[in-house]
């Protein structure tokens, strides 16, 4: 299983074992991480599981569809390496992604 490490904005790390297949979003709400809210429950229409790919990750989990770009507009302090986690599908290349939590949601 792929590991997946979320760090809040304090700094607060939560090291998660992630299933193939399941989305990023829902391997936070599984592993209890505080600040991945995921009101749509991964609709991508809500922009409450925001987060930011750690920089030497971003090529590797690629780019927002035009879907999700158009609801990062609703998110918190949006940044280029800014992401919907419930689009993010786990796979074996993303063992050891490393996902800041905003200090907020939008």
């Amino acid at each position: 299983m792929p590991k997946i490490t979320f760090i809040e904005a304090n700094g607060t790390t939560y090291e998660t074992e992630a299933e193939i297949g399941s989305t990023v979003m829902e391997t936070a709400i599984m592993n209890g991480v505080p600040g991945i809210i995921a009101e749509c429950g991964g609709a991508c229409t809500c922009a409450t599981c925001h987060a930011y790919v750690d920089p030497a990750w971003t090529d590797i989990v690629g780019p927002p569809s035009m879907m999700e770009e158009d609801m990062l507009d609703f998110a918190f302090e949006v940044k280029p390496n800014s992401r919907l986690s419930c689009q993010i599908k786990v796979k074996p290349e993303l063992d050891g992604l490393i996902m800041r939590v905003p200090s907020r949601q939008g």
